[in-house]
């Protein structure tokens, strides 16, 4: 599932090309891609008609396009498959193509929701109570991600402690940090030689601010890859797959040896995922949490 960098790509497109345009007309061609839109596809798209779209915002996961007029915004989750694609008019539908949004100037491309999988939607929803940037109230409980300047490093540190989990548990909480998936859990806990299962009990305040460190290292270094693609599911608004996963240090390298030590790295099934580790850097603890 996309996490923070492949979403945030996928923002940076949204802005790009889409902002300041308006709605001409709204196709809703799956009932599924508008599921969170209680009020159905024919209302999803009257409602979209006129509109004009603000600039792309995004916390952790999640992103939205505010909307010019009215304090709503069209919230998009990508699910396992989702793509935001900005397609020329002429180009031929995609096999799972979703949502169709065209707009009313000449520039000659519109906006399609492709889905495969049909896990991820759009949906219009009210803005959450003083909100500045359009935040859905449906998502007003997602915690601030790392990237994001208005990010407390010291209430995160605080939080971690008083957790009754495990480390990799914690960060996965979208509750107390938002944006982190498995991938880059497994990545921020190589470089920082801690085992997921250690503790947050046993969290110093300096250990918990080199992990805080190196989510948003790992995090930067795949935005900078145009995140992580493997296969072609995961792609930015242009069509285009990310490269990081010629960088990856621990996830998905099973029986490879560790880019530090050198040895074998290893898989368990860890919450219906699997988490992937060093054994001699990232040993595990000696009591569970």
């Amino acid at each position: 599932m996309p996490e923070l960098p492949e979403v945030e790509v996928v923002r940076r497109g949204l802005e790009r090309w889409v902002a300041g345009r308006t709605v001409a007309e709204v196709e809703v061609l799956h009932p599924r891609a508008v599921r969170r839109h209680v009020a159905g596809g024919a209302d999803f798209a009257a409602r979209l008609a006129g509109q004009r779209f603000g600039v792309a915002r995004r916390r952790g996961k999640y992103l939205w396009l505010p909307l010019a007029e009215g304090d709503a915004s069209v919230l998009g989750h990508l699910g396992m498959s989702g793509q935001l694609l900005v397609q020329p008019e002429v180009t031929a539908d995609e096999k799972h193509l979703r949502i169709r949004v065209r707009f009313d100037d000449a520039a000659g491309t519109e906006l399609r929701f492709v889905d495969q999988r049909t896990f991820g939607g759009l949906s219009l929803h009210d803005t959450a109570p003083d909100s500045t940037d359009g935040l859905p109230d449906v998502i007003a409980h997602i915690a601030r991600d790392p990237l994001d300047p208005e990010f407390d490093d010291e209430a995160f540190q605080r939080a971690l402690r008083l957790r009754r989990t495990t480390v990799k548990r914690a960060l996965l909480d979208q509750s107390l940090i938002s944006g982190v998936g498995n991938i880059y859990a497994d990545e921020a806990l190589w470089r920082s030689r801690l085992h997921y299962d250690r503790p947050t009990a046993t969290m110093t305040r300096p250990r918990s601010a080199e992990l805080l460190g190196h989510v948003r290292d790992v995090m930067n270094a795949a935005l900078a890859a145009g995140g992580t693609s493997f296969d072609a599911l995961y792609v930015n608004v242009n069509g285009e797959s990310g490269y990081f996963d010629r960088s990856l240090d621990a996830y998905g390298r099973e029986g490879e040896p560790c880019h530090r030590c050198g040895t074998p790295m290893r898989r368990r099934p860890w919450m219906n995922r699997s988490s992937y580790f060093c054994p001699r850097c990232q040993r595990p603890p000696r009591t569970g949490a």
